[in-house]
């Protein structure tokens, strides 16, 4: 920081941007975007943040500056000189709010997002710059230099200019203003004139800006309809108007996936409007599913109360977007009072079984919808499963599952399972590891796929926590594959010979010593149909995926034993037998069988020094090769 002087009176100080501010600006300064109009968008945008806060804030100070002056937002253009205006009689900001709100990143991920677009595309598409928290930067888009000039609502605040290029500094002076709020101004570049046309600007505001809910003035033409769409009967709403209404209170830049109107009245009375987005938000992705701080908007009485509104649903349902307004709560009520308010908790109730209303209704009338939600929120859906126990079984009834039996991308409902299950199939069988394929190419669904039992594939990383949980569907036992009290001793594969037991015990005790500690037991297995070995979890252990996921979270947990099972009528096993007969001190079969116990270390993701394993392979090759 600096000190420069203004006519050798008000001094100016000139900030410098932080490093990740600098790589942002230069992005949006030298990129070609798709959508340079959103500017607009998103300096209205925040105007009506700004006025929002002070209508609400206006509710309880009596101190607050120019208390009756008009919320208004007013643009003014002047097409000769290519010059444009915007103001707000809003919140104001201090210094220090000037310093965080414009000199700073303000949402993680957005650097990691950008990046990824620069990476990946050479025309950035605009419409993304809103959803992560620097849309004021847009308007470097359609200009060079930007000036801020604003006042803080707090009593005796200093008025404050705020300019920068978007290049690596900006400046802030203090100034003389009457009125509170804020004032942004500068002049378009030649290839933006566009702009400075009146038609250009109505036509954006009525196209982005549409629902802002106090007035956009033109000069003294008003552009924007200020309508509360959450007051109108389901047969009012237009889709068209509907959709950009989300795009509006939601940051999106697409249409939503479907949308639902509520309107209750008895114990308590509420409407809503509730909007289901096509894909998650970047938050559920850059802050692993991190949805504590998101909901719907709370108005009361038509007045926003709280942006989004962490009270107004359960965790697992905080993607909705929308709006939610009542008269059963005061217009002063405050965010503590929000909290542990009884007509919030029944709002909260309400919503919450209309809501998985809604996703059956979806899965029942328009699968391929449903399908792409469960597709984007499946993972955060499965999470309530062991938060929401008065909605358990109505979450079960919404869970979908890959499985042998289905493509990829093919869903399979618990229901449907149950009712296609053989007649002597008593249990629910399912498979969890990290991709279908992977799961499909495990020894241990040999024996199923064998007898044309249908086994449910979870690959996402949530189902190892979430569906143990269910314990049984309709009566009957949800069961890992890879849980060795399976009972396959009655249905043995009669195609192979197993081992007669002079031969097998040898070739089991000699697995045992050599393998020692590494094991629980090693067991002649009945599932195996094609491979040689593969591990299993005792009955008390934890399925692999299970302890994968743990190990992850909690690095020195040490690794569970397994039981590794023999596949006695499978000819490596055969032949080993056979060595073991002709000479057991032979030291190519303890190498034999330290590899292929390896292998299937190695095939769950769970060997952890490749080099040992190399090693052996090359000796066992060396022998296959000399014996030629």
């Amino acid at each position: 920081m600096s000190n420069n002087s203004n006519n050798g009176t008000v001094p100016v100080q000139e900030f410098e941007y932080k490093a990740e501010m600098k790589q942002l600006l230069d992005l949006i300064v030298h990129s070609l975007y798709t959508h340079p109009e959103i500017y607009l968008r998103e300096l209205i945008s925040n105007a009506s943040d700004a006025l929002s806060k002070v209508r609400f804030n206006s509710l309880t100070d009596q101190d607050i500056i120019d208390r009756e002056a008009e919320l208004a937002v007013r643009i003014s253009i002047d097409t000769a000189e290519l010059t444009f205006v915007i103001e707000d009689s809003g919140v104001g900001m201090t210094e220090e709010e000037l310093i965080a709100n414009l000199g700073t990143v303000a949402k993680s991920g957005t650097l990691g997002f950008m990046q990824a677009l620069k990476e990946q595309q050479k025309e950035l598409d605009g419409n993304l710059i809103g959803q992560f928290g620097v849309g004021f930067y847009s308007v470097f888009m359609v200009t060079d230099e930007v000036t801020v000039e604003t006042r803080s609502a707090k009593p005796g605040s200093d008025g404050f200019r705020w300019r920068s290029s978007g290049q690596g500094t900006y400046t802030i002076e203090k100034i003389d203003k009457a009125e509170r709020g804020t004032k942004i101004s500068f002049k378009f570049k030649e290839s933006s004139k566009e702009f400075a046309e009146e038609y250009r600007v109505e036509q954006i505001v009525k196209k982005y800006s549409n629902f802002v809910d106090f007035p956009i003035y033109l000069g003294e033409k008003q552009l924007n309809s200020i309508t509360a769409l959450w007051q109108r009967s389901k047969s009012e709403l237009k889709d068209d108007e509907v959709n950009e209404f989300y795009k509006f209170i939601a940051n999106d830049y697409q249409d939503a996936l479907d949308y639902l109107p509520v309107s209750v009245e008895g114990m308590v009375t509420f409407k809503a409007l509730l909007f289901l987005p096509k894909e998650a938000p970047p938050e559920m992705l850059y802050r692993q599913g991190d949805l504590e701080n998101r909901g719907p908007q709370l108005y009361v009485k038509k007045v926003l109360i709280q942006q989004e509104c962490r009270d107004l649903l359960p965790e697992y349902l905080r993607f909705i977007a929308g709006v939610v307004d009542t008269e059963d709560l005061s217009l002063n009520v405050s965010r503590e009072v929000v909290q542990s308010s009884p007509v919030m908790a029944k709002i909260r109730q309400i919503l919450t079984g209309k809501i998985l209303g809604w996703f059956e209704t979806l899965a029942k009338e328009q699968p391929e919808k449903f399908k792409t939600f469960y597709k984007a929120f499946g993972p955060v859906i499965k999470i309530g499963l062991n938060t929401d126990y008065t909605n358990r079984e109505k979450l079960i009834e919404l869970l979908r599952f890959e499985s042998t039996k289905t493509g990829a991308d093919e869903y399979v409902t618990l229901k449907e399972y149950s009712e296609r299950m053989g007649a002597d199939q008593k249990e629910i069988y399912y498979h969890s590891g990290s991709s279908r394929a992977q799961l499909l190419a495990h020894p241990n669904l040999e024996y199923f796929q064998n007898k044309g039992i249908e086994v449910l594939l979870l690959s996402d990383p949530v189902d190892v926590f979430v569906i143990p949980s269910i314990h049984e569907y309709d009566k009957k036992p949800l069961k890992s594959i890879e849980k060795a009290d399976i009972d396959f001793s009655s249905q043995k594969n009669e195609a192979a010979e197993p081992l007669p037991e002079n031969l097998l015990n040898p070739v089991l005790k000699l697995f045992r010593e050599t393998l020692g500690e590494g094991v629980e037991d090693v067991i002649e297995s009945h599932r195996l149909v094609s491979s040689p070995v593969t591990l299993v979890s005792g009955k008390d252990g934890l399925d692999s995926q299970m302890e994968k996921m743990m190990k992850m979270m909690k690095s020195d947990m040490p690794a569970g034993k397994r039981i590794l099972e023999v596949n006695t009528s499978h000819p490596i096993i055969r032949n080993l037998a056979g060595m073991i007969m002709a000479n057991e001190n032979n030291p190519l079969i303890r190498t034999a069988m330290k590899q292929l116990y390896e292998g299937a270390l190695l095939l769950e993701g769970g060997l952890d020094s490749t080099t040992a394993f190399l090693s052996r392979m090359n000796e066992l090759i060396e022998a296959a090769t000399l014996s030629r």
